[in-house]
Formats: C-alpha cells, structure tokens, sequence
C-alpha cells in the first residue's frame, strides 16, 4: 500500500497517510535523519533525496494545503498544456472558510465551489480545463489579457467555446462576463487568437462590415494553407500576423501566399498587430474600399467619437 501511494505521487507522502500505511512516527524520525527520507513542508515528506522533480513538489503542496487542495490557476495550466513553461509560485486553490497557513513559494486561493472546479480524476488534483481557463481571464491584468486565455484553450484544442460558455454560466459572478462569452462566439465562429479576436470585435463588428469566414482551408499549388479571414462574396483574403517581426523564410512564405491569392483572382491584404489595436477604424476604411470596388453595396459606420466616419455620420 505504501509503494502504491508513493508511486501515484511522485515519491511524496503526508504523515497521515504514512500512518495509515502502517509507518509509525519514529519510523518517520529514522528515516528523515539518515537522509532516505527528506522533509518538503511540515507533515509532508518525500521518500528520496535530492532535488524534488515538478511533479513531486506539486503534490507536495497539494499535500500541505490539506483536504480538498487543488491545483489551479497558471499552475493548473501548465499541467493541462495550456502554457509552455513553468513558472512560480505554485496556485493552489481551497475551500473557502478553511484557514491554511502561508506556504512558501505557494499563492493560496479561496473558492466555495472548488469541489465543483476540481477534475474528477486528473492527479495531482487540478481543476477542470474550463475551470481554469476561466480562472485566468477574470484574474488577467486587462481584457486582452482575458480574451487570449479562451482563444489559446480553444486554438489548442484543450475545449471549446461550448464548454467554456456553459461553465462560464455556472459562475454567478465573473469579471467581464459580457466580453469573454462574445469573444467565446468569435472564437465558435472560426477565430483562434486576440489577434483575429480583436479583428472581429474592433474592425468588422464595430464598423458594420460584412463579416468574413475565419480559419479558411485552402489548396493552393499542392499545398494546403488556413486563410485567417475571407469575403467570399467580394474575393477579398485577410491574413493577421501578430508577430513582431519575420525571419526571411517567413516573409518568403507570406508573399508565396499572397502571390498565390492574387492569381487565384483574389485581393490579399495583411494586417498586423499595431494595425488592428492602434488604427481599427483605417483598416476598416481600406476593407470597406475594397469591399465597395469589389461589389459591397454598404458603407463602414462610425464606431464612436474619433472614428474616421464619425463626420460622414
């Protein structure tokens, strides 16, 4: 029984349950002073020396933090693959009510719903992706913050916008509520990033623009490529690139891919980050422009004071 413990947990163990295994605590005591055993927090012991591995010291805190204890947070994120790197403190989660005392390198959180949070069988305990995904947004810096965590769960195929927007409502309050469950549409409807998310919401929406399919698979010269938006209806292709800047065989590949839309008989226009969040309304005057000379019987509207229809409207 206690190898069995000790291997679901990394080689970590509580007091308690080295007790129920049939240990005793001077068999803890012996153990620790002839270093086969080291201690990571009080009542929390890992059955090796040396350096605890990730895992081990995130059971290691789960331990310590008591009953009900789950991963959450950035930390939840890392386990489920919604990050790439690792980063302290370890987030941690419990019921509200409980009095856990501070643990070092550890950010306590306090939830009545953890227990409806936490993943039935993922170990070490963790909260569900949509949980967790939800748990980042309403705790992010700003709104762009926020929307990025859905599109990046979304865009890794770790859910969907249905299951966020059902765990979304089971949140009697959330921060930014309105916001995320329309960037979870934009997401549904085919966009995978801030990026395409912030296109959607400041340039076509706020600008009355037709709008256009995301994510468009596409055949060209053998090769299949993903167009980030197409006006089907007006032959226009919109790629948004978020990078900062372009190694040469991706600036290569771009002009490919463009060149390959214009013999295709269709218009590519390519938009970056600066463009999309700093001047929405110009982008949205050179969509409309194209639109109209391509068949667009409409006209961009004014989405507020200091837009560039705001006069024409």
């Amino acid at each position: 029984m206690l190898g069995q413990v000790l291997a679901r947990q990394h080689g970590v163990i509580a007091r308690w349950q080295a007790l129920a295994c049939g240990l005793t605590d001077a068999v803890l005591r012996a153990r620790i002073e002839s270093g086969r055993w080291q201690r990571v927090f009080t009542g929390v012991y890992a059955a090796f020396s040396g350096p605890l591995p990730r895992d081990a010291v995130l059971w290691a805190v789960v331990l310590r933090a008591g009953p009900g204890a789950t991963l959450s947070h950035r930390t939840a994120a890392e386990l489920d693959g919604l990050v790439d790197d690792v980063r302290d403190p370890v987030h941690v989660t419990v019921r509200r009510g409980r009095n856990v005392l501070p643990i070092e390198g550890v950010r306590l959180h306090y939830s009545s719903r953890v227990d409806d949070a936490r993943h039935a069988a993922r170990v070490p305990p963790r909260t569900t992706i949509e949980e967790t995904v939800l748990d980042l947004a309403v705790s992010a810096r700003d709104l762009d913050e926020a929307m990025a965590w859905p599109a990046r769960a979304c865009q890794r195929r770790r859910t969907t916008p249905e299951r966020l927007l059902r765990a979304l409502e089971r949140r009697k309050r959330a921060r930014w509520r309105a916001e995320l469950t329309a960037a979870l549409a934009d997401v549904d409807a085919g966009a995978t990033t801030l990026l395409e998310i912030r296109f959607v919401r400041d340039v076509e929406r706020a600008h009355g623009l037709p709008p256009s399919a995301k994510q468009v698979r596409s055949l060209r010269g053998g090769r299949v490529t993903y167009e980030d938006a197409r006006a089907e209806a007006y032959g226009v292709v919109i790629e948004l690139d978020g990078r900062a800047a372009h190694p040469f065989a991706e600036r290569h590949r771009d002009l490919r891919r463009d060149n390959a839309a214009v013999r295709a008989g269709l218009a590519p226009l390519r938009y970056g980050w600066g463009d999309i969040t700093e001047r929405p309304c110009l982008v949205a005057a050179e969509i409309g422009d194209v639109y109209r000379r391509r068949g667009w019987t409409g006209s961009p509207r004014s989405c507020g004071a200091g837009c560039v229809f705001a006069v024409a409207a």
